[in-house]
């Protein structure tokens, strides 16, 4: 069982991405995803390789986007693939059956294939609205986009992806979304804690639902 706010680290800021895996595991967060774009490999797997010592020391998950050999070469938990990086079945037949495989589903297509697999732990499906985080952003599917992918997945748990606020989330467990990954907004005014702490809140808010 994941928790439900899966938290991703993010390029761009004055802080490293090992300064926000302190800031975030500080804040409550339970899984990491590292997501670094456009870095050098070497680069890339020396910040993984920090990234993933302070999470395993702090007993939380970290999982690594976009690449297999990152994951594996850093001993993260697991890996997340967008539909361009490399195709599932491959990734899952390379990593340890214990570690994490996550995929994004951006259209029904994608959402076939990622049941077809038989190979994911979970989705990302989104866009839920406009985000800049994402250089190439598929067409932005809001909730009801969403719901409507939702039984193509065959019950795989899904996050939902893409520019997602606190006051988003009780539509989203109504929904039965599985949980949200969330970037931006939890760098907001370098805010880590209290931001993640409104997630968590909106998330755990029962009475909302």
């Amino acid at each position: 069982n994941f928790p439900p706010v899966m938290a991703l680290t993010m390029d761009g800021l004055p802080l490293s991405h090992s300064d926000h895996a302190r800031a975030l595991f500080t804040a409550g967060s339970r899984l990491i995803q590292l997501r670094m774009k456009n870095a050098a490999p070497d680069v890339w797997l020396s910040t993984a390789r920090e990234v993933v010592t302070i999470c395993h020391d702090a007993g939380i998950l970290c999982t690594i986007n976009d690449s297999v050999d990152i994951a594996i070469a850093s001993d993260a938990d697991g890996v997340h693939l967008g539909s361009l990086d490399e195709e599932w079945t491959a990734a899952r037949a390379r990593l340890s059956p214990d570690k994490i495989l996550g995929g994004t589903v951006n259209n029904a297509d994608t959402a076939r294939r990622a049941t077809a697999s038989h190979v994911l732990d979970y989705v990302g499906i989104g866009p839920f609205r406009f985000t800049t985080t994402k250089q190439k952003l598929a067409p932005v599917l809001g909730l009801e986009g969403i719901t409507a992918l939702l039984p193509l997945l065959n019950g795989i748990p899904a996050w939902a992806i893409g520019g997602i606020q606190p006051a988003d989330l009780p539509s989203l467990r109504r929904a039965h979304l599985a949980g949200i990954a969330v970037s931006s907004s939890l760098y907001t005014n370098n805010q880590v804690a209290a931001n993640h702490a409104a997630f968590t809140a909106a998330w755990s808010d029962l009475q909302s639902i």
